[in-house]
């Protein structure tokens, strides 16, 4: 709702020129910028902490075992794939739609203050990874490095005996909770915030401005589809021997009630019931890759951040070389690990990506009123991941499914 109220004030602005129109859509740029600042508060700490919960609630990794080793495997090579498909699409797609040629410049300007500075290049890139100091690295906001200590500090906890381990997972459990109780009171103003944010642009570019949106989600869509049809299905038909028609049709109300639920973790019984009834996975392997996926796997997510990089670089006029794609790939990999299970997650955590490339917060602000649609998509595909994974390891330990 605030989003179409946006474009409806922003496009009668631009259509009628008129002065008190024009005036009220600038105007109201401050509070589009509150909400931001309001969001962006709540980043770092969000990310650390939901990064080490979910790392260190894993356990010894040594203790995983073969099971573990095979389902962390996948979701982390099927992201990779995402990913490469994601940029692929959005590359193709996005010059579809023209940019005004005033646009990048004049988006630039009111983001010029949380622009995130010089873009590490090369081996510098790789060194700047290793923090010497991590307290300022979440000071200065750089969050690559902050991400790489947490996760080093998340698996040498989950190397601790169990009493010591869960000290330190229970208190991260709480704080991600309070953070998470924060973001969802700023999400109470979301549609005042995108509202302010979207009338002020769509007046000063009309329907330009309009039509790259449209086609951002259609490049999300169009990268999602490709992605089940080129990567999770070959893996169900090659792997587990299923027939794709019967994994279809067993997976079917899982995807439908991640698409209409935007949760994976909503969607975790019926994704069980599917995985031992309908597929005759055993209950051990369903029980530990299902619920592993509802965490840790956002392929779905990490194809949709990929678009929203080159997205966001669009309409900003930035360009991105490939040193940059592969900064940005490496950031959105590890930025789908901090994904918080509230709604609009993955934008949130798209700010380390967002540093990586030196892309303005400010470009948040047109996903977050975008969401909606594509998160429906990007859930009914990580839950597809979900039931992919564990029914190509049960595959792979032997079992006979289906």
């Amino acid at each position: 709702m605030g989003l179409a109220a946006g474009l409806v004030l922003g496009l009668a602005a631009a259509v009628t020129q008129s002065p008190l129109l024009l005036a009220v859509a600038t105007r109201l740029r401050p509070l589009g910028t509150v909400f931001l600042n309001l969001l962006s508060m709540v980043v770092i700490p969000l990310v650390a902490t939901a990064l080490f919960s979910g790392v260190a609630g894993l356990g010894d990794l040594r203790r995983v075992g073969r099971l573990g080793i095979r389902t962390l495997g996948f979701f982390w090579a099927t992201t990779l794939a995402a990913i490469l498909i994601g940029f692929g699409s959005a590359a193709l797609l996005l010059p579809l739609a023209a940019i005004a040629p005033d646009q990048p410049a004049a988006l630039r300007q009111p983001a010029t203050t949380d622009h995130a500075g010089n873009i590490p290049t090369g081996a510098r890139f790789i060194v700047e990874l290793i923090p010497s100091n991590p307290i300022r690295a979440a000071v200065d906001a750089n969050l690559l490095p902050l991400i790489v200590f947490t996760t080093m500090f998340a698996v040498a906890a989950a190397a601790l005996p169990g009493d010591k381990r869960r000290t330190l997972t229970d208190l991260a459990d709480v704080a991600a909770q309070a953070l998470i109780r924060i973001v969802q009171w700023v999400l109470l103003l979301a549609p005042l915030g995108i509202f302010a944010l979207v009338a002020g642009a769509v007046a000063q570019f009309g329907w330009s401005l309009i039509r790259t949106m449209a086609m951002f989600v259609l490049a999300v869509i169009a990268g999602l589809a490709i992605f089940i049809a080129a990567v999770y299905l070959p893996a169900v038909a090659l792997v587990t021997r299923i027939r794709l028609s019967r994994f279809l049709r067993a997976s079917w109300p899982s995807m439908a009630m991640g698409f209409s639920t935007t949760s994976s973790l909503a969607t975790l019984p019926t994704m069980l019931a599917a995985a031992e009834h309908d597929l005759e996975i055993s209950r051990a392997v369903a029980s530990f890759a299902l619920p592993l996926g509802a965490s840790v796997n956002r392929a779905g997510s990490a194809l949709f951040q990929a678009a929203a990089i080159l997205f966001v670089a669009r309409l900003y006029g930035i360009a991105l070389g490939l040193p940059q794609l592969v900064q940005a790939g490496a950031a959105v990999f590890l930025a789908s690990l901090t994904v918080a299970a509230v709604p609009s997650g993955s934008i949130v955590s798209l700010a380390p990506a967002f540093a990586a490339t030196g892309l303005p917060l400010a470009g948040l602000s047109f996903l977050i009123g975008l969401d909606r649609v594509p998160d429906m998509f990007r859930t009914m595909t990580n839950v597809t991941g979900h039931l992919t994974a564990a029914a190509v390891v049960a595959a792979a330990e032997g079992e006979r499914i289906g």
